[in-house]
């Protein structure tokens, strides 16, 4: 029997491939499940104990010259493939390119607006405390304001919850920076509202707000006239009387957008008016929450739903397609 395992060594160390099938062919008869490997490794048992270490010694031998041996044909296997068959430069495997989100176009555009004039970014938590989400924005407990915003709240004694709104972000910036300020502050916003097609629990704001001496009312509207003729590439704006616990005055902003077609009447409720923001002069008490002196400093703060700016700039009808990730709809950004 050892003289046969010899002649199994020498046959395998002699073997050559010069196909796949050959080499697969090798592998099972040397490591089946019925191959030789394991006949031998059966028949061990029936070897008598003098020669049983000889015998072993022989079958690892033979084990490892076939693995050697596999090893060495399945490198030249591939090595033959690459070298006949593969051709390096050509380019790889067409991938499906995905595209930005309609939601981060606009919002970058609306950013790059706004830098234009001077305006920097800043971040925030989403998860916020009750000072700088509510109290520090002139809306103290019991303030019939909270009741305008349907708030999740995570603990209580503290308050922490799901920022309602990015102005948080303004008096994190303003208490550790002062005037002149000039920023925006976009991100994720969350309230306790029914999801339909205009209204979702989780959307999407960006705010500005500018604080610097002799900041006037004409300073905010000729800013947001710049804005909306650059994003809409409509000048027509009108401001409305409004209310905001932390600015005063406060106004709501509404843009021309017209009544060419069935979508505008639709959208605008056949006036050709349509409501894009919220904006206002800085409260004085607001200051004062962040130890910026209200006498010296004025300021002016506006704010708006990037989904609902992006559902006018591409007519969409219905604010859940932002967040149901349908390939559908994504894909007709890829040119954008």
């Amino acid at each position: 029997m050892i003289e046969k395992i010899e002649e199994l060594l020498t046959e395998v160390n002699s073997f050559n491939a010069t196909s796949k099938e050959e080499i697969e062919n090798f592998r099972i008869k040397y490591n089946g499940k019925k191959g030789v490997l394991n006949d031998f490794f059966e028949k061990f048992k029936e070897v008598p104990n003098d020669q049983k270490k000889e015998f072993g010694q022989k079958i690892n031998s033979l084990k490892q010259a076939v693995a050697g041996k596999l090893e060495d044909l399945k490198d030249a296997s591939q090595s033959a493939i690459v070298t006949e068959k593969e051709d390096l430069t050509r380019p790889a495997f067409p991938l499906d390119l995905g595209s930005r989100h309609p939601i981060n176009l606009v919002k970058n555009r609306i950013i790059e607006i706004f830098k234009s004039i001077g305006f920097a970014v800043a971040d925030g938590p989403e998860i916020e405390d009750d000072w700088h989400n509510f109290t520090a924005l002139n809306l103290p407990e019991y303030h019939p304001a909270r009741d305008m915003q349907d708030t999740f709240f995570i603990e209580q004694n503290p308050d922490i919850l799901l920022r309602t709104h990015t102005s948080s972000v303004q008096i994190r910036y303003m208490e550790e920076n002062q005037p002149p300020i000039r920023i925006l502050s976009p991100g994720r916003v969350f309230r306790n509202e029914a999801i339909s097609s205009r209204s979702h629990c989780i959307f999407h704001q960006i705010e500005g707000l500018y604080i610097d001496e002799n900041v006037s009312f004409a300073d905010l509207k000729q800013t947001i006239q710049f804005f909306t003729t650059e994003l809409f590439g409509k000048s027509k704006i009108r401001m409305r009387p409004s209310y905001f616990p932390f600015t005063e005055p406060s106004a709501e902003i509404d843009v021309y957008w017209g009544l060419n077609s069935e979508t505008d009447y639709r959208i605008t409720k056949g006036t050709g008016w349509l409501e894009i923001m919220g904006c206002g002069m800085v409260d004085p008490a607001v200051l004062k929450n962040v130890n910026i002196d209200s006498e010296k400093y004025s300021g002016y703060a506006f704010g708006m739903g990037i989904e609902r700016i992006t559902m006018l700039l591409y007519q969409m009808s219905d604010i859940r397609m932002f967040f149901e990730n349908d390939i559908r709809t994504l894909e007709q950004f890829k040119s954008l």
